[in-house]
């Protein structure tokens, strides 16, 4: 018995003593409390108001997926006789990263037509067309697609199927817009400005002040009264013909002139709008104008939770850690990556070799759908979708952008359905001029654009206007130049092309001629064989173009410590995915 409460004080003491060294654990000497260069509290009663924050990006953005990053062999893993040899193997490491689960669908783009037709239908039309996609990328010579031309995109049949006849430049400006509208979304709801004031898009009472400009720019008018949505516009100096349209004053794109005849006294009925400038500068919200130029949208409840050394209420910065990075494409390494999902096993080692993203076969080998194709793509000489009874991929054009199983990092149609555009400039020697982490090629280092009177100026969209030096595009870097042309038996032809101050050879057929305008493709599509789903092989066109099989999705850069894959494989797969699919 004495033995026991002996072993029974040991237990409580020993619980003491590990209690004691819990509670008395130095805390982190790198910390937010206060200053580990000079002594200084960050936060305290006296101290200068210095906000010291820490965090990486709390969760996934809507619709991604966290790709854990590493080390991978990129390039051809299998031999192919008339394949161009454009992406030898080699070993690179590539950062952690966000992947888009989906293709970006119909619905996505539609929502981005209804945006930019919303704040500039009325004001700068050209805008509008600007992100349409082209739908006559679906006209062959030979074939009768006209029902895709005229429903693809619009018809609420084929909202969820990856969006087509989109451009690299297209894509490029609508990930631009997605971070806008997300991050001025992530500054609503937490109350640090308000929801957009949308009414002034449309014809409204006129403001005292724009009316007083209005009739600055028109001189030979004047704005004397506002009926129903329309003022009444009375002529002065110059006189003008009758109800045209065409006779409105300059600076039409502010008024339109109504149709029909002129009332009494040469008054005429137009429609007025804020002015195209006030919505681009007022009424747009953009991530680079909100942190650096004066622009401030209205402030939230929350705002004045935000507040400078003085106590001054102000803007969300990029240090608050609150708005997320950039939304762009992927890089073709990070594609790639994506694509294969090399996954390290119990002992730290990834499977490596993989023709397709799933494995070595187009079929399921899963006992649960043994046979069922993974991808969406063209077997053999006209076989789009199988036979009537019997379908293989279930689908004679795109499938929807959800169709198929994923792949282990848990992304859908990274081979088939549609080729995706990445960020990559192509080269063919790109593979021989390449970094050892984050591979990519197509820098362009760009600045704000100042005007004369040192202000930011702003694009078309209301963002940050960009330029950049010849010295600072870095897309024909290495390339294309003498010093990294291929060895030719072949003498210098003197008489040859001109390019820049060197001399090209017209005879060699493979020293690089391609612009710095073309952009790569990758992962295959509805109407590719079987060997354009390897995530290695890889094509180009001009970033101005676009094809009913080219469609995209968003990357973004992670920023912080490495992420932590979200996603533990393929396990138990909906039948969904397979939905109107047979052997």
């Amino acid at each position: 018995m004495k033995e026991k409460r002996i072993f029974k004080d040991i237990k409580i003491l020993l619980l003491f003593v590990l209690l004691g060294s819990v509670c008395c654990t130095p805390s982190r000497e790198l910390n937010t409390d206060f200053s580990n260069t000079t002594g200084w509290s960050y936060n305290g009663k006296q101290s200068t108001k210095f906000e010291a924050l820490e965090g990486d990006i709390k969760g996934n953005p809507i619709g991604m997926i966290a790709i854990q990053g590493g080390v991978f062999s990129i390039g051809e893993n299998d031999e192919y006789i008339t394949a161009p040899r454009n992406n030898s193997r080699r070993n690179i490491t590539v950062n952690s990263f966000y992947m888009d689960k989906y293709e970006i669908s119909n619905m996505n783009w539609r929502e981005y037509e209804h945006w930019v037709r919303m704040m500039f239908s009325q004001t700068a039309p050209s805008l509008v067309s600007k992100v349409l996609p082209d739908t006559t990328v679906w006209r062959e010579e030979l074939a009768y697609n006209e029902p895709y031309l005229e429903n693809y995109y619009t018809h609420p049949a084929y909202s969820f199927y990856p969006v087509v006849g989109v451009s690299w430049n297209q894509a490029m400006d609508f990930c631009q817009w997605r971070t806008d509208r997300v991050n001025e979304k992530i500054l609503i709801d937490g109350g640090y400005i308000t929801f957009p004031n949308y009414s002034l898009l449309t014809p409204s009472k006129i403001e005292e002040e724009v009316k007083v400009s209005w009739e600055a720019a028109n001189p030979n008018y004047k704005l004397v009264e506002f009926k129903s949505g329309k003022m009444i516009q009375s002529e002065g100096k110059k006189a003008k013909s009758k109800g045209k349209k065409e006779d409105a004053p300059e600076g039409g794109e502010n008024a339109e002139a109504a149709e029909g005849g002129a009332g009494e006294g040469g008054e005429e009925e137009i429609l007025y709008h804020y002015p195209y400038e006030y919505v681009r500068d007022q009424l747009i919200f953009n991530t680079e104008k909100y942190f650096r130029t004066d622009y401030s949208p209205t402030q939230g409840s929350r705002a004045s939770s935000k507040q400078d050394a003085f106590g001054a209420t102000r803007k969300i910065s990029r240090s608050d850690g609150i708005l997320l990075p950039t939304y762009r494409l992927p890089t073709e390494a990070e594609w790639e990556f994506a694509a294969y999902a090399p996954i390290a096993g119990e002992e730290g080692l990834s499977v490596e070799g993989k023709i397709y993203p799933w494995g070595y076969r187009p079929r399921s080998l899963d006992k649960a759908v043994l046979g069922k194709l993974m991808a969406n793509f063209v077997r053999g000489k006209g076989d789009m979708m199988g036979v009537s009874g019997a379908l293989n991929d279930g689908a004679v054009i795109t499938a929807p952008v959800d169709a198929y199983a994923p792949n282990d990092f848990g992304l859908f149609n990274m081979a088939g359905n549609v080729n995706e555009w990445v960020l990559d400039v192509y080269k063919e020697t790109s593979n021989e001029e390449i970094s050892e982490y984050n591979a990519y090629r197509g820098n362009v280092y760009t600045q704000p654009k100042v005007s004369s009177d040192g202000k930011i100026e702003l694009d078309s969209m209301g963002g940050i206007a960009l330029e950049f030096s010849e010295k600072d595009d870095k897309r024909n870097y290495h390339d294309g130049d003498t010093t990294s042309r291929l060895v030719t038996d072949f003498p210098l032809d003197t008489t040859g092309l001109e390019e820049g101050s060197f001399k090209i050879d017209p005879t060699d057929i493979l020293a690089p001629r391609l612009s710095k305008t073309c952009h790569v493709y990758k992962g295959g599509s509805w109407r590719d064989r079987v060997y354009w789903l390897n995530p290695t092989t890889r094509r180009y066109l001009e970033a101005d173009q676009s094809s009913s099989t080219i469609g995209f999705r968003c990357a973004m850069s992670t920023v912080g410590t490495q992420l932590k894959s979200t996603y533990d494989g393929v396990k138990n797969v909906p039948e969904r995915t397979f939905k109107g699919m047979s052997n």
